[in-house]
């Protein structure tokens, strides 16, 4: 597997968190800001990136937004401050999740394992394609098209997208989604699938797709292709 590469201005924070990833078998890779982080990633082969928010001059934000222009590899968002505002944009700029410092190293690693899990497509046994008018989510090839247009999806979004339509019409709440898709257990901010529903209503720009993605007030989200009709 190739390295993880962690992204932080905080050499303590590095050591800790590269101490407890190579005791479980991970190599790791270290970049003690954007500059250092973005050239290190277009020279190498990463499978994950933990990136800090604050940084001096390129800050985590910009790493994100870069990476996520030519890349849907799985990022972890690490901030010191614990605002709603910051989690979403770290999120809406395409991280895969967040955690707020003081974290615990074996819940970081727990999330490191579920999103490289999700990203090497073990997340569902099942290989199958599912086909709704004209979308088409194809799970063997990690593939969705509308018509003719392939919609380019990180594999979060990917295997949210799948896990509802394959299990259309019945309503999961947020902890369910948490605890099924991200493959852990629910740990706090409900707002990391409410801004991965809205990131996969933006790119599925198709009306009648986006009105597929229903939300249920006060209990979760459903994928209904009967609200189209």
């Amino acid at each position: 597997m190739d390295p993880i590469l962690i992204v932080d201005d905080e050499e303590r924070i590095r050591s800790l968190v590269r101490l407890y990833l190579e005791r479980e078998g991970f190599a790791v890779e270290e970049a003690e800001d954007g500059s250092v982080a973005l050239a290190k990633f277009k020279a190498g082969r990463f499978s994950l990136l933990i990136v800090d928010l604050m940084m001096p001059e390129i800050d985590g934000w910009r790493v994100c937004r870069e990476i996520r222009e030519s890349s849907g590899i799985p990022i972890i968002m690490l901030t010191a401050r614990g605002e709603e505002f910051d989690r979403v944009l770290g999120l809406e700029l395409g991280a895969d999740d967040y955690l707020v410092k003081p974290f615990s190293t074996k819940e970081l690693v727990a999330r490191v394992k579920a999103l490289l899990r999700r990203s090497s497509g073990q997340l569902h046994t099942v290989s199958s394609e599912i086909s709704v008018g004209p979308l088409s989510i194809d799970k063997e090839k990690h593939r969705v098209t509308i018509g003719d247009e392939a919609i380019n999806l990180t594999p979060l979004e990917f295997d949210l997208l799948y896990f509802l339509a394959k299990n259309r019409g019945r309503v999961f709440s947020r902890e369910q989604l948490m605890e099924t898709v991200w493959g852990y257990d629910f740990y706090g901010d409900a707002r990391t699938v409410d801004t991965h529903v809205k990131k996969l209503r933006e790119k599925l720009a198709n009306p009648s797709i986006k009105k597929m993605l229903v939300t249920v007030w006060g209990v979760g989200y459903k994928f209904d292709p009967d609200m189209v009709s």
